[in-house]
């Protein structure tokens, strides 16, 4: 086959190869569903949520001019809670791909997550920022780095809230 009869084909290939490093396109109205999770909330900021596992009461933080309520959360903890669960198991998925090991014991890895709800309210102008702290117990900073840069690239938070969000996510030393 001659070479020019080729360079069509290659051209294609290099269209539609996908590229190292190349963000991934999901497009999320038709991909196929893994989980569903509903939760029915009544009561906004001061009621509660049930879920299939799930019942919680909610209050208004203090911080907001609510009562705070000891033993109720609030969304934005609720957000923090979910975000830094879906983000460890991204980091967890993410090292087993890159050959790097993480710690068997729980305890050894932790993200702590920081949700702000920033803006002005009286203008109905609100946002959220998050700021993350990873620490593992037996990771180089070095190889923690990238096992964090590549689970922001396939958490689903991480890429729901990508461009509306601003996340901070640091490596920090495990105490």
């Amino acid at each position: 086959m001659s070479a020019l009869r080729l360079q069509p084909l290659l051209r294609t290939a290099m269209r539609t190869a996908p590229r190292i490093g190349a963000r991934r396109s999901l497009n999320t109205s038709s991909a196929p569903t893994l989980y569903s999770a509903y939760a029915k909330v009544v009561g906004a900021r001061k009621g509660h949520v049930e879920g299939e596992n799930l019942k919680v009461d909610l209050t208004m933080a203090k911080a907001l001019g609510g009562e705070g309520d000891q033993g109720k959360t609030n969304p934005e903890e609720l957000f923090a809670a979910g975000y830094g669960a879906c983000f460890q198991s991204a980091m967890n998925a993410s090292a087993a791909k890159m050959g790097i090991t993480m710690p068997t014991t729980i305890e050894d890895s932790v993200v702590e997550t920081t949700v702000h709800l920033v803006g002005d309210m009286k203008a109905l102008d609100m946002g959220l920022r998050v700021d993350m702290k990873v620490k593992v117990k037996g990771l180089a900073k070095e190889e923690l780095q990238r096992v964090v840069d590549e689970a922001k690239k396939v958490c689903p938070y991480s890429r729901a809230t990508q461009g509306n969000v601003t996340t901070n996510i640091e490596v920090v030393h495990f105490d």
